[in-house]
């Protein structure tokens, strides 16, 4: 069986029911890889597609809220952001001025502005449900896939939460 879509174009199902579909955008000046699944096509509705086509094309949107909500979570010293920026700057020690694109004099902020967007994970099963929609994937260092954070958005593009992969 198969679903079809106008932005994603015939999503085929697997062997199990699930449904996957994955692209690369060019976002800014990086490249993102996005990824679509579902492991029950009978679970997707064309309103979740169009939903999900939405947020790819809204990316910059998204972007911003996910970083906004990031910012949001600097007042809480316990915050897995927090954590995450402590983390960073631990890690990378001096160096860091070497990764970050910009150095206003707030290192965490300037830190939060320097994470690239690598992934975006579409749950399309997720329409309405209190589990993520969609979960954003952040890095300072895109080759580091353990070092990351993770923005999960629900189906109307509010973030529900701010974790860290650990």
């Amino acid at each position: 069986m198969a679903i079809e879509h106008d932005y994603f174009g015939l999503l085929e199902s697997g062997p199990d029911g699930s449904i996957f579909w994955s692209e690369t955008v060019d976002f800014g000046d990086q490249r993102v890889t996005v990824d679509l699944t579902a492991p029950d096509q009978d679970d997707v509705s064309q309103a979740a597609l169009d939903i999900a086509a939405s947020m790819i094309s809204a990316l910059e949107n998204i972007d911003l809220s996910a970083r906004n909500a990031m910012v949001g979570e600097l007042d809480d010293r316990t915050s897995e952001v927090t954590e995450y920026l402590l983390q960073q700057q631990e890690e990378f020690g001096e160096d860091l001025q070497d990764v970050l694109v910009d150095i206003s004099g707030d290192v965490h902020i300037d830190i939060i502005r320097s994470l690239q967007l690598v992934s975006v994970t579409i749950l399309a099963d997720e329409l309405g449900g209190s589990d993520p929609f969609a979960v954003l994937e952040y890095a300072l260092d895109a080759d580091a896939t353990d070092d990351v954070l993770l923005v999960n958005l629900a189906s109307d593009g509010t973030v529900q939460s701010v974790t860290s992969a650990d």
